[in-house]
């Protein structure tokens, strides 16, 4: 071997790397790569020197006219030396003669491939080529080499971080299970409490109200038997003021028995929304679950948006009620927001007299076939809640989406994200989130029937 060609071999170069912050969206370049490209005129002889000069170096990217011609690992290399006359016969070969000897192959893969796909697409080589380096196309013609364990303690890494994500997820979870079960109990008993007496002023004013009518009639009657009162019964009449009183009275009985009606339904409706539920799930109409949170918001609304239900003909849905009381109230308050946000926006703007538009929500309920089935199920039961807001970017969306997904560290744990995987790991179903800027947002709830 002569000199010159070691004064041409380049030293190899080692990145550094981005190991700290790996996350199962880290591709391969913030992996430490190495920059190692020879000619393949070069010798056995000069890879032995180097590769005994740098124990770490994997393997080294073989270039014929400046251009990539393959991948020569260091356990190909010693492969060649430690066999009979192996010395003899390889050691003064030029490197493309060993090259077309290994006969194995490389993969090469771009640098923007995810850490985890690179991963299992290594793991998917022969069994002699496992242990192989991989070769990492950087673009612009320039190739660098990843070792196959710094690979591996990556992948690694990305899953112990993935283990500890989901089991911060699932602590979250339970302790806000516990603070929904509590506050469930506490409201349910303040409700109980609410209701008692509620029911007690509807019992008696039935009975009230036909006291009164008795009442006036009896006065009707004893007018008729005697038509010349004294005077001082007709000032009395006059102090009083009969006439208004007789026809106010029955309009006030009939205020009250609507204001009792009112408060039994609200506090009905907080009840079923405070539901605890049960080990398995239970038939529920959903209509009556969508109209006791509907009444629910009706304070936030304020005449402000109007609510347009469509119902179509559902039949009972087995689920958890309590659960599912939280998902609808989740979307409506979140609405609700949004359209009000929006309203203010619109106030405050220059043109608000040509945009202004009346905020709108809609509800649609259907069971829908064979287009969202799956294994076991044919029927689904959609629900529906659009809002005609100014939507969402593509960049909101998109964050929503990804806050749904276990592997994303959340400063947070939102409310969509809650309902998410209410619907999707506790019922089975789906959670659609679409939405268009200038024309609104939709949430769709997919339910299966059993």
């Amino acid at each position: 071997m002569s000199q010159e060609y070691i004064a041409e071999i380049p030293v190899p170069i080692q990145s550094e790397g981005n190991n700290y912050d790996l996350s199962s969206e880290s591709q391969l370049s913030e992996l430490p790569l190495y920059s190692f490209h020879v000619e393949t005129s070069c010798t056995g002889l000069d890879m032995a020197k180097v590769f005994e000069k740098y124990p770490l170096l994997p393997g080294v990217i073989l270039l014929e006219g400046g251009n990539y011609f393959g991948m020569l690992s260091r356990r190909q290399l010693l492969e060649f030396f430690i066999r009979p006359y192996g010395k003899e016969l390889f050691v003064q070969q030029p490197l493309h003669i060993l090259y077309s000897y290994a006969r194995t192959g490389v993969l090469v893969l771009a640098d923007t491939t995810p850490i985890l796909t690179g991963m299992q697409l290594a793991m998917r080589r022969s069994p002699e080529c496992l242990a192989e380096p991989i070769v990492v196309d950087c673009g612009c013609d320039t190739y660098k080499l990843l070792d196959i364990q710094e690979l591996h303690r990556a992948s690694w890494q990305i899953r112990g971080i993935e283990t500890q994500v989901r089991y911060e997820r699932s602590q979250a979870q339970i302790i806000q299970s516990d603070k929904m079960a509590s506050l469930g109990r506490l409201v349910d008993g303040v409700a109980h409490e609410i209701l008692d007496p509620v029911n007690f002023i509807w019992g008696n004013l039935t009975h009230v109200s036909s006291y009164c009518q008795d009442i006036l009639r009896l006065v009707n009657v004893y007018e008729r038997e005697l038509p010349q009162p004294s005077a001082n019964l007709k000032n009395f009449k006059q102090e009083i003021e009969y006439e208004f009183l007789e026809e106010d009275l029955l309009k006030s009985l009939a205020s009250i028995q609507s204001g009792a009606e009112r408060l039994k339904k609200l506090v009905t409706s907080l009840q079923n929304f405070c539901h605890i539920d049960e080990v398995y799930p239970k038939p529920t109409d959903l209509h009556a679950c969508l109209d006791s949170i509907i009444l629910l918001i009706n304070s936030r609304i304020n005449g402000e948006i109007e609510i347009v239900k469509n119902y179509g003909h559902l039949p009972p849905v087995y689920c958890f009620l309590g659960q599912l009381n939280q998902v609808f109230m989740n979307i409506f308050s979140r609405v609700i927001d949004t359209l009000l946000d929006d309203a203010v926006r619109q106030e405050l703007s220059q043109d608000a007299a040509n945009t202004l538009k009346k905020a709108r929500i809609q509800v649609i309920t259907e069971v829908v076939g064979s287009n969202h089935a799956k294994p076991g199920y044919s029927r689904w039961v959609s629900v529906k809640i659009i809002d005609n807001s100014n939507g969402m970017s593509a960049a909101e969306l998109t964050q929503i989406i990804e806050s749904f997904s276990l592997e994303k560290r959340a400063d947070k744990e939102t409310s969509l994200a809650v309902s998410y995987r209410i619907i999707t790991a506790r019922h089975g179903g789906k959670f659609n989130l679409r939405s268009q800027l200038g024309i609104g947002t939709e949430f769709e709830i997919l339910l299966p029937l059993v």
